[in-house]
């Protein structure tokens, strides 16, 4: 058996996979809705030139390029997570290999570190 190999049981698994398979499916669709809002996809664009609907128009690409960056981030999260979970490692820091405290996990189910490597990183950005 591995070191610090843990596995959690598949009544706790289950609705955690499906929960994040269902934020994710709901992330795909909110970047859907994003891209169609952004005035810079081909095709949203006014025909109006003037100064007030050009600011317009960047702000609002500003936000939904924005939005769109936390979706995707939030996305890579999710299938990492469902990577971990598959491959057995759910739990386990990535960074130190520790277990993750299952209260972080409670509030925060994609979470690769433990507190004290997140700190670690934190400190560093």
């Amino acid at each position: 058996m591995e070191k610090n190999k843990i596995s959690f049981p598949s009544q706790i698994l289950q609705p955690l996979v499906k929960h994040l398979k269902g934020e994710q499916k709901k992330l795909i669709e909110t970047k859907k809705e994003l891209n169609e809002a952004d005035p810079f996809v081909v095709g949203n664009r006014e025909a109006d030139n003037s100064v007030d609907s050009d600011v317009a128009e960047n702000v609002e690409h500003d936000r939904a390029s924005a939005m769109r960056l936390h979706v995707t981030k939030s996305l890579i999260s999710i299938r990492k997570t469902l990577s971990r979970i598959k491959l057995g490692k759910y739990g386990i820091c990535v960074d130190c290999g520790k277990m993750i405290d299952t209260d972080r996990l409670a509030v925060s189910p994609t979470a690769e570190n433990c507190m004290d490597c997140a700190r670690k990183k934190e400190i560093k950005s």
